[in-house]
């Protein structure tokens, strides 16, 4: 992991991080869909990058008031296995002190996501029914509450 760097998400990387969402998830963004996130004040995309610029991963949050909300997180399956989803999600808890929570939405079956949350202090709160498709899937609700367990 010590030659990846957590950076902005930026347009250099628009182009890996689409072809990341192609290989990873069967409704990917697009990348005019990603490019829009760059200019939105209430993003927070992050991407892990290589020594030599390869975009290896990313994290994409959006926030509402004190809300965060992850959208997605994905790893090129090159770079699978290295500790490079829990360095985007460390980034990102890092930069979001100011949130009264964060939330996301992962695949029930979904095992090692579930874990990579669970060890980021997520916890489950409820299930969203059918909310994937290709193939059609509950969501697991997990959600972390960082001001509140930094400040105890």
């Amino acid at each position: 992991m010590s030659d990846i760097c957590i950076v902005p998400f930026a347009e250099a990387h628009v182009k890996a991080v689409a072809d990341i969402e192609r290989a990873c998830f069967a409704d990917p963004w697009t990348e005019d869909g990603l490019r829009e996130e760059l200019d939105n004040s209430c993003a927070r995309f992050l991407t892990a990058v290589d020594e030599t610029g390869t975009v290896a991963g990313y994290i994409g949050c959006h926030t509402v008031l004190d809300e965060g909300y992850i959208a997605n997180v994905a790893v090129s399956p090159d770079f699978r296995r290295r500790g490079i989803g829990r360095a985007l999600v460390d980034a990102l808890l890092a930069r979001s002190a100011d949130l009264a929570f964060l939330t996301l939405e992962v695949r029930v079956s979904n095992e090692p996501a579930i874990a990579l949350y669970t060890g980021c202090g997520f916890q489950p709160v409820g299930t969203r029914k059918k909310f994937y498709s290709h193939p059609t899937e509950d969501a697991l609700l997990m959600t972390r509450f960082p001001a509140k367990e930094e400040s105890v």
